[in-house]
């Protein structure tokens, strides 16, 4: 925006009021910027907002109109580049409003932790208590806001809960439950809901803490979720301090038949400390593709030299994969800094184009856990899955709003 101060460098200095101009353009979410008002001149320069579509008559200004002009070209261009929305310029938005300003919305968005949208006052996750097998649906405390974590205390208190099911907050129903008796059937059990508590913006929430035995599934593929070699993307956030190598700790596209059904079935993140081609370098844990029939670290079975291992509290971790061509794999402290770019380039021999089913899964691989059970450890904070390939841009922003969250 530097090229816009210099229009205003001989007017008075502008004040930011409280009230606001909210700018839209088609069906794009709201951004909203300050109302800028110039001292003496304030009832003109608003009231001059309603005659700008007319025009101004020629005659001799005054001083006080010219600076209104000024003002009013100020705005005027502050809306000309408001109104072209970009995935970090909406004010209050949370990771699935920049997805989607960026043209990639997400198709499940999940998380203990907080709302994805901005908007979102819907539930949570839902926990059940071992006393009488009752359910309590947990929901954000705000718009957007921090789970309600006293809720669940409240409805826990004296004995023990476990989560059910973890609500999909974009509207397509990709609800994930856990795979076994009582949720989507499968061997695995429901995860601990209080194994850890965290605070996110100062508000206390709870994890999903996956050990062995737990994992969460659902079949998206009629649903949004992306198959075959349409394009996709996702994030989650996670932790580098939980984490084992077993098969295997996955959030992504996965089988619809729970069956490892040859390369390119899936298009998961994988974190753990699986080095699945031998050759890796360090311990972990590592940002990877869960492609089936192998975790990648880069473009193709040999150890990509670009790798680090990620040992953070919070870690964020990205994929992207256009599905015929390229995908790209991304990691970064979900605390502060930006993500770096692990690998960016050619998908896999065998994995062009991709063949994905359009299930989910969370905490396991594709193959689990209908007759077999899950070997996997890790914890699982906030993720999504989007429909077409994010830029760079939206993904930077979206770790922006991450870092921003403030997760400790």
């Amino acid at each position: 925006m530097s090229g816009v101060s210099t229009a205003v460098r001989d007017i008075r200095r502008p004040l930011l009021v409280p009230h606001s101009i909210q700018l839209t353009r088609g069906t794009a979410r709201r951004h909203v910027m300050p109302l800028i008002r110039f001292p003496l001149q304030e009832e003109t320069v608003q009231s001059s907002l309603v005659s700008v579509p007319g025009g101004v008559p020629r005659r001799r200004r005054s001083p006080a109109t010219l600076a209104t002009g000024s003002a009013l070209m100020l705005i005027a261009v502050l809306v000309a580049v408001f109104g072209r929305p970009g995935p970090a310029s909406a004010a209050g938005t949370s990771p699935c409003d920049i997805y989607a300003s960026g043209g990639t919305p997400c198709v499940a968005a999940h998380s203990t932790v907080r709302a994805l949208y901005g908007s979102y006052t819907g539930k949570l996750y839902q926990v059940r208590r071992s006393s009488d097998n009752a359910t309590r649906d947990i929901g954000a405390l705000t718009a957007g806001g921090a789970a309600d974590a006293a809720a669940q205390d409240s409805f826990c208190a004296g004995t023990s809960c476990v989560i059910t099911w973890v609500y999909d907050q974009s509207g397509h129903g990709n609800n994930l439950g856990y795979q076994g008796p009582g949720g989507v059937g499968g061997s695995d059990t429901a995860a601990n809901a209080t194994s850890e508590s965290l605070t996110v913006g100062g508000n206390r929430a709870y994890s999903l803490y996956i050990n062995p035995r737990n994992s969460y599934w659902r079949d998206g593929h009629t649903t949004g979720v992306p198959t075959g070699s349409a394009p996709e993307g996702m994030y989650m956030v996670t932790s580098g301090t939980h984490v084992n190598g077993g098969c295997c700790f996955d959030y992504g596209n996965s089988e619809t038949t729970r069956k490892a059904d040859g390369p390119g079935a899936m298009d998961a993140i994988n974190f753990s400390t699986q080095c699945w081609f031998g050759g890796c370098s360090g311990n972990g844990p590592w940002v990877q593709a869960d492609l089936e029939w192998g975790l990648y670290s880069g473009g193709s079975q040999s150890w990509n030299p670009n790798q680090r291992a990620f040992t953070s509290k919070f870690v964020t971790a990205t994929l992207k994969n256009n599905g015929t061509t390229r995908f790209a794999i991304k990691g970064s402290n979900a605390q502060s800094g930006s993500l770096t770019t692990l690998y960016a380039g050619s998908l896999p021999g065998g994995y062009n184009p991709m063949k994905k089913q359009g299930a989910i899964i969370l905490g396991s691989g594709g193959d689990c856990c209908n007759g077999n059970t899950n070997l996997s450890a890790g914890t699982f904070y906030e993720g999504a899955m989007v429909s077409g390939y994010p830029s760079d841009q939206t993904e930077s922003a979206v770790q922006a709003n991450i870092t921003a969250a403030g997760y400790r």
